[in-house]
C-alpha cells in the first residue's frame, strides 16, 4: 500500500514527537501517573491548546481542525511511542464521536468546542466491564444491555422533566478525573428494554468516583457509582445507540492499533540500541546470529502491524484486524525486550516493564486478539452467514 503522508501529516508527527521527547520520557511518565489526575496537565494543555489533538477529527464548525482518521492515527502512534498518559483516548476517541453522532445540536454546540480546545475531558462509562463488547470489537453489542438487564448495571428512570441514574460502572477509562461522563444505562423496564446514553456532569450530586489500581498505570481506570444522579439524555429522540457505539469502536480500534504500533516500535528501538552496545565474550550481543534473527522477526511483525494500521486508517472497517495484529506485535516485542535486556529488563527501574504492562492491559481491555479476529470473521461472513 502507499503509506506516503502529506507535508501537514508529517508536521503533526514531527511536532508531537519532539514535544513528547522533551516532556514524556520514562521518568516523566512515572511522575505523571503519580499525580491525582494520572497525567501531566501541563503537557495535556500543550497537546490540546497548542497542537489541537482533541479536535483533530472534529469539524471546524465546532472548533476542531477538520482532519480525518489518518492524522489522528499518526498522533496516537506518537503518544503510544512515549506511553504518554493523557485523556486523549477517552475524550477524543470514545466520547466525542458519540456526542457528535447522537447529541442534539444544542449539546454538540455546547460540548464539542470545549472538547476541541482541551478544557473539557470526558469518559465513557459502560457497566459490566464490557467495553470491548459494547464497542462491537469482540462481540455483537445488540445482545449487551448496559450491564445485564433489569438487575445490575446502571438503571435510568424519569424524574420530572429529567432523568436519574442509579448503579455502578467499573474500569472506566479516566473516569476519576473527567469533567463529563457519558453513561450507558438501561431504561424502559423489562417490556420496553433499551440502552441509552446520558450526560453526567463531574460535580453532580450522588456521583462517587474512585481511581482503581491498574496493571498499566499509564491508562487510568475508575469505578463510578451513581446514586440517583441527575442526568441528561444524549439526544432528543430514539436513536441507534448500538450502531453509534459500533461506529465509534471502528475508529477507536484504529487509534488503539496505532498506539500499540508506536509502543512496539519504541520498545524495539531500545532493544536494538541495547544489544548493539552490550558486550558479551568481547563482542556486541547483537552481533550473534541468534540475536539478529530474533530482532529481525520483531521488526517484520511490527512493520506488518503498522501496514495494517495505516490501511485501517483509510478503511476503518478493518480496524479490529489491525488492532489484533498490533496487540500481538506489542506483546511479542515487549516480552523479547525483557528477555534481550537480560537481568536488567526485569527490574522495576527499567522502562521495559512499562511496555509489557501496556501490552498485557490492552489485551485485557480490548482483546484478546483471537476474539477480535473471530468477531471480524463473523461480521464479514467468512465462515458462514454475516453476523448482525
Amino acid at each position: 500500500m502507499d503509506a506516503a503522508f502529506t507535508a501537514e501529516q508529517d508536521e503533526i508527527r514531527r511536532t508531537l514527537r519532539e514535544l513528547l521527547a522533551k516532556r514524556s520520557g520514562p521518568a516523566e511518565v512515572r511522575a505523571a501517573v503519580a499525580t491525582p489526575e494520572g497525567y501531566d496537565t501541563d503537557l495535556w494543555n500543550r497537546m490540546s491548546g497548542t497542537l489541537g489533538l482533541p479536535g483533530l477529527a472534529l469539524p471546524e464548525e465546532y472548533g476542531g481542525v477538520g482532519c480525518g482518521p489518518a492524522e489522528l492515527t499518526l498522533a496516537c502512534e506518537e503518544t503510544g511511542r512515549a506511553l504518554a498518559p493523557s485523556p486523549l483516548l477517552a475524550t477524543a476517541l470514545l466520547a466525542a464521536p458519540l456526542i457528535r453522532a447522537l447529541g442534539a445540536e444544542r449539546q454538540r454546540a455546547d460540548l464539542l468546542p470545549r472538547i476541541a480546545d482541551g478544557s473539557l475531558t470526558c469518559a465513557l462509562a459502560v457497566p459490566g466491564a464490557s467495553l470491548a463488547v459494547a464497542l462491537g470489537l469482540t462481540g455483537d453489542n445488540r445482545s449487551w444491555v448496559a450491564g445485564g438487564g433489569r438487575a445490575g448495571g446502571v438503571q435510568a428512570r424519569t424524574a420530572g422533566a429529567g432523568w436519574q441514574l442509579y448503579g455502578e460502572a467499573t474500569q472506566v477509562l479516566d473516569g476519576h478525573s473527567a469533567g463529563l461522563l457519558l453513561v450507558a444505562a438501561h431504561a424502559g423496564g423489562f417490556a420496553r428494554s433499551r440502552t441509552l446514553l446520558f450526560l453526567v456532569r463531574g460535580e453532580a450530586a450522588g456521583l462517587v468516583r474512585h481511581r482503581q489500581p491498574t496493571l498499566d498505570a499509564t491508562r487510568t481506570q475508575a469505578s463510578v457509582q451513581l446514586r440517583d444522579v441527575e442526568a441528561e439524555w444524549l439526544g432528543e429522540e430514539p436513536v441507534d445507540v448500538h450502531g453509534a457505539l459500533v461506529a465509534t469502536g471502528r475508529t477507536a480500534a484504529v487509534a488503539l492499533a496505532a498506539e500499540a504500533v508506536g509502543a512496539a516500535q519504541a520498545a524495539l528501538d531500545r532493544t536494538v540500541e541495547y544489544v548493539g552496545s552490550r558486550e558479551q565474550f568481547g563482542r556486541p550481543v547483537g552481533s550473534f546470529q541468534a540475536v539478529k534473527h530474533r530482532v529481525a522477526d520483531l521488526y517484520v511483525q511490527v512493520e506488518a502491524a503498522r501496514s495494517l494500521t495505516y490501511g485501517a486508517a483509510r478503511e476503518p472497517g478493518t480496524g479490529a484486524l489491525a488492532l489484533a495484529a498490533a496487540l500481538e506485535a506489542l506483546r511479542t516485542v515487549a516480552g523479547e525486550t525483557i528477555q534481550l535486556h537480560g537481568g536488567l529488563g526485569f527490574t522495576w527501574e527499567h522502562e521495559a516493564h512499562l511496555y509489557f504492562k501496556r501490552a498485557t492491559a490492552d489485551e485485557l481491555l480490548f482483546g484478546p486478539a483471537r476474539r477480535l479476529r473471530e468477531r471480524a470473521a463473523q461480521a464479514t461472513g467468512l465462515f458462514g452467514e454475516v453476523a448482525a
